[in-house]
């Protein structure tokens, strides 16, 4: 378990490498409309979310709900719902296949409309497996999480770590890093948390539990969402019991640093 020591100097090592990744970007002025990236990205995910928006037409969720979004391993958390039934609204936004990037540039149709109290996503390995650094994925996310915090400032962010899959054992160096930084970045952000699921689904040999995957040894079989539930519950608190976040304290200037970034209160 990395002490605060750590955490906080690997941050700074984080900012003195590259601020302006490993920091919340400056708000964007405009939706990302215009981004020959967003274009992309809508034309080979439109059959994704012309059903979410068929969804909503049906039945839009209420708002301060809990909502997951993320790639496949939540597209396919069919009994989400009722796995975290101490929260009346839980919704499902996983679309498979897809990266933190995809979701960094569909954070407003699949996160804010919502307006949820609490935004958990898991994303990154398909970013991964597509060429990208631990950096960039950290990059992704870092612009999702300042996209929901312009519009919802008051919603908690989770992110779900990266899990180790047996099809991508070959990547497990790049996985253990990239969770270690986006781990080190967001204990420097307030009313946020960092989910660890890559250690529990570890073996004693130190790799991939096969009894946790599908025969494809990428996607989760039933005893791999069971070990996702019980990780994951303990932080998805009923809105009634939901204790008040910490206010954040400023990490103190000095060489490195990034402008502007939090630590939580200890």
């Amino acid at each position: 378990m990395k002490s605060s020591a750590f955490v906080l100097c690997l941050a700074l090592a984080l900012g003195a490498a590259g601020a302006a990744r490993a920091q919340l970007p400056a708000a964007p002025q405009a939706l990302p409309s215009a981004s020959p990236d967003y274009l992309a990205a809508m034309n080979r995910w439109r059959g994704s979310l012309s059903a979410f928006a068929s969804a909503d037409k049906e039945k839009l969720p209420a708002t301060d709900g809990v909502l997951f979004v993320g790639s496949s391993t939540i597209r396919m958390w069919t009994h989400l719902a009722q796995d975290f039934r101490q929260s009346p609204v839980v919704i499902n936004r996983g679309f498979g296949g897809s990266t933190m990037a995809d979701c960094s540039l569909f954070t407003h149709e699949l996160v804010v409309r919502y307006r949820p109290r609490h935004v958990l996503v898991y994303a990154g390995d398909n970013d991964l497996a597509e060429g990208r650094t631990p950096l960039q994925v950290l990059e992704s996310f870092a612009q999702f999480a300042n996209t929901v915090r312009e519009t919802l400032p008051e919603a908690r962010i989770s992110y779900i770590s990266i899990k180790p899959s047996p099809s991508r054992e070959a990547l497990m160096a790049k996985i253990r890093s990239t969770n270690d930084i986006i781990a080190a970045y967001v204990r420097t952000m307030a009313n946020a948390e960092y989910i660890d699921i890559f250690t529990p689904m570890l073996g004693a040999d130190g790799r991939p539990r096969a009894e946790l995957f599908l025969g494809d040894r990428l996607h989760m079989n039933e005893t791999g969402y069971r070990l996702w539930q019980s990780v994951i519950s303990a932080h998805v608190t009923a809105p009634e019991t939901l204790a008040a976040s910490p206010a954040p304290r400023p990490v103190q200037s000095g060489p490195g640093v990034p402008s502007g970034v939090f630590v939580p209160t200890p």
